[in-house]
């Protein structure tokens, strides 16, 4: 049985000396925290998200093609003020199109291996991915990657041959083999796919129930989503029947995962994650990767702040245990929040209630270890609407709904939502609250760009901008005044939030506040046209309207310092991703990218590596690190029509170019020697993406 305390790294593995001492300073501070002020804002705190994806997202016009979607989608949200956007799950799902994503198939599919009936992925391919990352990034944005550390789906060729393995325990469909570059898919018979070499092959022993973990009960190892990973160190072992059948090390299926996740992050350049079903897997798995990833990714690590938050469907205890769970394994360090399901369960209620619930009561439903909390009010799993023809709602598939929806056409959505912005955490919007797809006529239709088939609903952008112009973030959190009908928040001296559930009635409440006597404080949400001064004791009268519709902003009202200016939008961020060139990568099938390959023994053949999107004159920054730092190596980029950038050279290679036009750069390795040996080698690009794609 695994050792919990035990936390692995992925090599090199530096020593920290540091740690356990920024581990204690955190700690202090946190506790300095507490009190009469809830909570203090930290870098980790305060991002607005948006859930850029409903379950069986789709659009005619970018057909298994999301990643272009949300780039052509990117100016408009940095125009409202997102601060990041959380993809779904990007890994190859055996259904590559039809999947959208949470039945994992292939670790090491982005979109560029010919399996599953296509290349791409429902999210497209790597090439238009890695674009999408680039573009968020020059827009400002961070982008959230869903993974799934729990299961798998899928195991055999296109009909699932060789997939399973006679002697497995359980559900017998446990072989997991991967096209890569030196075995690509040639057919889709049992023993071409139980030869295929592909990195992370998984056999029975490595799933539930394992010789290590011989059982399918609990949270922890049932199979109900698909095979269901086992971390423990010994559930490792050999295929039966496969040709391809290497051994394995124990921990070997800890180790994999941990190098793969580090491995995704140096590829797509992703700031953050977001863990599905996290109550399936050990707690101390989920620190050892996160850890990794925020630590141990060399220039790709996330750093302290790095956001993570995982799924765990529980009470709010429960949150607060499991954040504790993985935050304490092998010494304290603070990685990880979750979503808030107590906080969003009452939100409901109070939307469902029509004017019954106790609005006061709800800042005792929020979960405790709320720093790095997410605040929502509907997601892909709770929202699963029946659609007429044109996407229009017709119904509810309750019976798939976790938690029930919340109509974003009910009123009360929006106090629920002025909330959420309010207490502490990162809100995170859902795709179909922020934006209407219900009464365009246009859900599968509509263009991202045009604003009158896919309108963003007013209040959520108000909100939005309260948010960032405000700086909520900054302030910290209290609460200010709590009754039936009137729950009134304040960010420490940057906003003053009132919610009001009431239908017709406007509620008044004279509160604190932390404003200096005599500050002018203007309602930001529209609702009130008259400016407040705040009294020599630092006191205010505040009025928020009801919800019934009557106001231009329902149910809330935003309090800040009279004069604020918008803040300008955040700052481009540069991309930096890495591929790795190696045998077991990659697919050389003609239907493929072609893309990956290590470098071939005495021959000179060209590999290409990948693409990247690139803005006009600006400085692009491509190096490639060999495994060998002897043997002349050539790296080539290239535009649509030309060489734009080469160089030869041992050891590290670099070019820069400054592109003329914004574009793809196609980047090529080759031997610069006949005689050189066989070798691995990494080529890493920094770079700026355009704001907008080029048609």
């Amino acid at each position: 049985m695994d050792s919990p305390h035990i936390l692995h790294r992925s090599h090199p593995a530096p020593p920290n000396p540091l740690k356990h001492l920024f581990a204690f300073l955190l700690l202090i501070g946190l506790v300095w925290s507490l009190g009469t002020v809830r909570s203090a804002a930290s870098s980790a705190n305060g991002r607005v998200v948006l859930q850029a994806f409903w379950w069986d997202y789709w659009n005619n016009n970018y057909p298994a093609d999301w990643s272009t979607y949300l780039a052509d989608l990117a100016p408009r949200l940095r125009e409202m003020g997102i601060d990041a956007v959380w993809i779904p799950p990007t890994c190859k799902n055996k259904d590559a199109t039809g999947a959208v994503g949470y039945a994992p198939f292939d670790h090491y599919d982005l979109g560029d291996k010919w399996q599953g009936g296509n290349t791409g992925t429902r999210f497209g391919t790597k090439d238009d991915y890695l674009r999408c990352v680039a573009i968020l990034h020059a827009n400002g944005i961070e982008v959230i990657q869903d993974v799934v550390w729990n299961h798998l789906n899928g195991a055999g060729s296109g009909d699932g041959s060789g997939g399973e393995d006679p002697q497995a325990h359980g559900n017998r469909y446990k072989n997991f083999r991967y096209s890569c570059f030196q075995t690509p898919a040639k057919s889709e018979t049992a023993a071409n796919y139980l030869a295929r070499k592909g990195r992370f092959p998984k056999n029975w022993q490595n799933f539930h129930p394992s010789p290590a973990h011989d059982t399918e009960n609990g949270d922890i190892a049932a199979g109900w989503f698909g095979p269901d990973l086992c971390y423990f160190r010994d559930a490792y072992g050999r295929s039966s029947n496969a040709k391809f059948n290497p051994t394995q090390p124990a921990n070997y299926v800890r180790d994999q995962v941990r190098a793969w996740s580090v491995w995704l992050k140096k590829q797509t350049g992703v700031d953050g994650f977001r863990i599905d079903a996290v109550k399936h897997f050990e707690p101390w798995a989920c620190k050892d990767f996160l850890w990794n990833l925020a630590h141990n990714a060399n220039d790709a690590s996330g750093g302290p702040d790095m956001f993570a938050v995982g799924e765990y469907i529980g009470n709010r205890d429960q949150l607060d245990q499991w954040v504790d769970s993985v935050n304490h394994s092998d010494g304290f360090a603070d990685v990880v929040g979750s979503f808030d399901f107590s906080l969003r369960s009452s939100l409901k209620s109070m939307i469902d209630g029509s004017g019954f619930f106790d609005l006061g009561s709800l800042p005792s439903t929020q979960q405790q270890r709320r720093t790095r909390a997410v605040s929502f009010v509907n997601s892909h799993d709770s929202f699963r609407p029946r659609l007429g023809a044109t996407g229009d709602y017709v119904g509810w598939d309750s019976a798939n709904e976790l938690g029930g929806h919340v109509d974003p056409n009910d009123p009360r959505i929006q106090a629920a939502y002025a909330v959420a912005f309010a207490m502490d955490g990162s809100p995170c919007i859902f795709f179909e609250d922020l934006f209407d797809l219900h009464s365009t006529s246009a859900r599968w239709t509509h263009f991202p760009t045009n604003e009158s088939t896919l309108p963003a609903r007013d209040y959520l952008k108000n909100l939005i901008w309260c948010h960032e112009s405000l700086r909520f973030k900054e302030g910290a959190y209290l609460v200010r005044w709590q009754a039936a009908d009137l729950l009134v928040m304040e960010r420490q001296s940057r906003a003053i939030i009132g919610v009001n559930d009431h239908w017709t009635a406007w509620q008044e409440a004279t509160i604190p506040t932390s404003f200096a006597p005599g500050t002018r404080l203007h309602d930001y949400s529209g609702a009130n046209t008259e400016d407040l001064v705040v009294g020599g004791t630092g006191q205010v009268t505040i009025h928020v309207p009801p919800c019934d519709g009557s106001n231009r902003r329902r149910g809330y009202a935003v309090w800040g310092p009279a004069g604020i200016s918008p803040i300008p939008p955040q700052a481009e961020i540069s991309t930096l991703q890495e591929w790795e060139m190696a045998d077991d990568l990659g697919d050389s099938h003609p239907q493929s990218l072609g893309q990956g390959g290590a470098l071939p023994s005495r021959s000179v053949e060209w590999r290409t590596v990948g693409r990247l999107y690139a803005a006009p004159n600006r400085k692009t920054l491509v190096e490639l690190h060999p495994s060998r730092t002897n043997t002349p190596i050539t790296l080539q980029v290239e535009n649509a029509n030309s060489v734009v950038g080469q160089s030869t050279g041992q050891g590290v290679v670099r070019v820069e170019v400054s592109p003329s036009q914004a574009g793809y750069l196609t980047l090529k390795v080759r031997n610069a020697r006949s005689t050189n040996p066989k070798q691995t080698v990494w080529v890493k690009a920094r770079y700026t993406a355009p704001t907008r794609r080029d048609p």
